[in-house]
């Protein structure tokens, strides 16, 4: 018995290119360019309100609000371990934060 195998070798030159061209006014952002950073939320509530919220507390808001945006995978080990849950005033800041970034 005889195998043969046919192989197409080729050569792209460096000046092969294609050009696109976007207009971006006629783009709508998408959901995540539309969206505050942790950092950015902070900044907001510490100019605006003049206390420090935890990233903790950001993510507890986010997720009463359902935006969850991935899997937490720093969890905790024990099952019965508990979090400190955000104060009420700190909840109030970090929404009107995520009102003025459009984000609920």
């Amino acid at each position: 018995m005889h195998v043969e195998t046919v192989v197409l070798l080729s050569q792209q030159k460096a000046d092969d290119h294609i050009e696109i061209e976007i207009n971006l006014d006629e783009i709508d952002a998408t959901s995540a360019e539309t969206k505050a950073t942790y950092k950015q939320i902070q900044e907001w509530v510490q100019e605006h309100y003049g206390f420090h919220v935890t990233h903790l507390n950001i993510a507890q808001v986010k997720q009463k609000h359902g935006i969850i945006e991935r899997e937490n995978y720093n969890k905790a080990k024990s099952v019965n371990s508990k979090q400190p849950g955000c104060p009420e005033e700190k909840f109030k800041a970090i929404e009107d934060a995520m009102r003025h970034f459009q984000m609920i």
